[in-house]
């Protein structure tokens, strides 16, 4: 067996046991926003609608303190909290007070004003206060939306592993752009059908189907017989599966919210930050290979244990995930 394609599998086998091994503890997709939707019905009448992250209990959920001048109003419920400013509201800071502490989750932040004009903003985890703008720049929301495309797929343990997976199986380069470019077409078709409302199905299913995924993935690494379609044609593979991946990536789209007004620009520039986040995945491991290939020159007997082990793992992940999820139907 050459030496690049020993390398090669011994670094992708790598990046598997490695992502596997450290990934217990991690939920996919536990790292989303505490979404705040302010709406302002008619000059100085407000309600607030906060969604606050799951993985937040309840004793430590935040609050919103509003300005001096504003207040909030006896009708609440613990989604709808209306308030009202006897002042503009331009220039003021609002705050965001964790009774204990931030658990390191970002905050977005969308007011609507009865004008029709949208202001959005991304806080992170450190920032706790934010001012309201006098005008909506739709260059800040193109920034916010990619900059929440990038943390998710990264963070998106599950989708990294199906890449992962997809590119150890794809091999040279050239299958390899051929194959990450198949599965970014299909999962951007579905992210849009769904997030604007064409087609909608529900979410503990498609997670569940996104974890059967890449046991079926790791399934072929283990069997590992290069003669069957998935080897000889991953695209076709990465293209089917894309389609199902591409439901979870609306999904989270979906808990953080669009802005209705701006709503093609946010899908868009979500979807490029995805693009971008699998581009820097697939780069760094790129540089990987590169530096391993200057140092070891055989790694034949460690690529055949490497892969093995390594899906292995991935699979029993995997195998987690997924009955996980289903018990959540």
């Amino acid at each position: 067996m050459p030496a690049a394609m020993t390398l090669r599998a011994f670094l992708l086998s790598g990046l598997l046991a490695f992502a596997s091994l450290f990934s217990w503890q991690v939920q996919a997709h536990e790292s989303r926003p505490f979404y705040i939707d302010i709406r302002e019905s008619e000059p100085g009448q407000f309600e607030l609608r906060a969604r606050v992250p799951a993985s937040v209990p309840n004793f430590n959920r935040p609050r919103i303190e509003l300005p001096s001048f504003c207040q909030y109003q006896q009708a609440q419920t613990a989604l709808r909290k209306p308030f009202s400013c006897s002042e503009g509201i331009e220039g003021a800071e609002l705050n965001i007070v964790y009774p204990l502490a931030n658990p390191s989750i970002s905050s977005l932040i969308r007011l609507e004003r009865s004008n029709g004009q949208v202001h959005n903003a991304r806080l992170g985890p450190k920032q706790m206060s934010w001012q309201v703008p006098a005008l909506e720049e739709r260059w800040l929301l193109a920034k916010d939306y990619t900059i929440l495309g990038i943390e998710h797929i990264l963070i998106g343990l599950d989708h990294l592993l199906f890449l992962a997976c997809l590119v150890f199986i794809a091999g040279g380069w050239r299958r390899i752009l051929i194959t990450v470019t198949g599965f970014t077409i299909a999962h951007s078709i579905t992210l849009a059908a769904a997030a604007l409302g064409i087609v909608s199905l529900p979410v503990p299913a498609i997670e569940a189907v996104i974890a059967l995924s890449i046991i079926f993935l790791a399934r072929e690494l283990v069997l590992n017989r290069r003669d069957t379609l998935t080897w000889r044609q991953p695209v076709f593979v990465a293209s089917s599966f894309g389609l199902l991946h591409g439901f979870g990536f609306a999904a989270v789209l979906a808990d953080i919210g669009l802005p209705q007004t701006e709503l093609p620009v946010a899908l868009l520039f979500f979807n490029i930050g995805v693009e971008l986040g699998q581009l820097f995945f697939v780069c760094i491991a790129a540089l990987v290979f590169a530096l391993l290939r200057k140092v070891f020159t055989d790694m034949a007997n460690l690529h055949q244990k490497g892969q093995y082990f390594s899906a292995c793992a991935v699979g029993v992940l995997a195998s987690f995930w997924f009955f996980e999820r289903i018990a959540g139907f």
